[in-house]
């Protein structure tokens, strides 16, 4: 599942792949990447622009993950980057993977009195089928991006290896906020594991939210991560 999990890195270019990077042999592990698009649950964080981001991930003991991880963001005003802190255990329950985590989202450069910065819950869980693995995930937070209130996220996803080098995934989700727009998101792509260390993946992400505006529409993203 190696080749698996690191073409699943080049895929999410977010958060997500917290506990995943943590599971690499050495304590500390990296990632660098670019993107064509920073897609966070289906909406562009970069103004539909280019992405460049990296993090910073430390195993620690048989359970237990902390890292950082920092990306260039456009949402039209002076803020120019965003800077997650998380942490959390990966217990196995039966033949279940579980990932229970917090995430501190903040925002460089940001408007005064936006309420940019953020902090989010989360529980996660993959079982194997096959040579493939389903999941399903929740996120909350308690005053979501904005100010927005509670908010929940809702994801059911799935990846399946085509060959060895080749993989399947995708994922459905749903965005509810207090004060916000509720909205469902999906995402399909291939990912390709050009070796060992580099990752690339080719994504379809979408929204049912017209109210999102340009950046809430489809459109097809690629990633190119290198973990070490």
């Amino acid at each position: 599942m190696k080749t698996l999990k690191l073409t699943l890195l080049a895929a999410a270019a977010t958060l997500a792949m917290g506990g995943a990077a943590a599971a690499q042999e050495s304590p500390v592990s990296f990632n660098l990447g670019v993107a064509s698009d920073y897609v966070y649950r289906g909406v562009s964080q970069t103004d539909e622009g280019p992405q460049v981001f990296g993090g910073v991930d430390l195993a620690i003991g048989e359970m237990g993950y902390a890292g950082i991880w920092a990306s260039n963001v456009d949402f039209n005003d002076d803020t120019v980057g965003e800077v997650d802190f998380y942490a959390g255990i990966t217990p196995t329950l039966g033949v279940a993977s579980m990932d229970f985590g917090v995430i501190y989202y903040s925002y460089i450069d940001a408007p005064s009195g936006s309420d940019y910065n953020f902090w989010e819950f989360s529980a996660a869980g993959t079982i194997p089928a096959g040579p493939a693995e389903i999941g399903a995930a929740v996120y909350y937070s308690p005053d979501f991006f904005g100010g927005t209130g509670d908010s929940f996220y809702y994801e059911v996803n799935a990846a399946a290896p085509l060959t060895e080098r080749l993989s399947l995934s995708g994922a459905v989700g749903r965005q509810e906020v207090d004060t916000g727009l509720d909205y469902t998101t999906w995402n399909l792509g291939l990912g390709f594991a050009i070796n060992d260390t580099i990752g690339l993946d080719v994504r379809w992400h979408d929204t049912d939210e017209s109210g999102l505006g340009k950046i809430g529409e489809g459109r097809l993203a690629a990633s190119l991560t290198a973990a070490f």
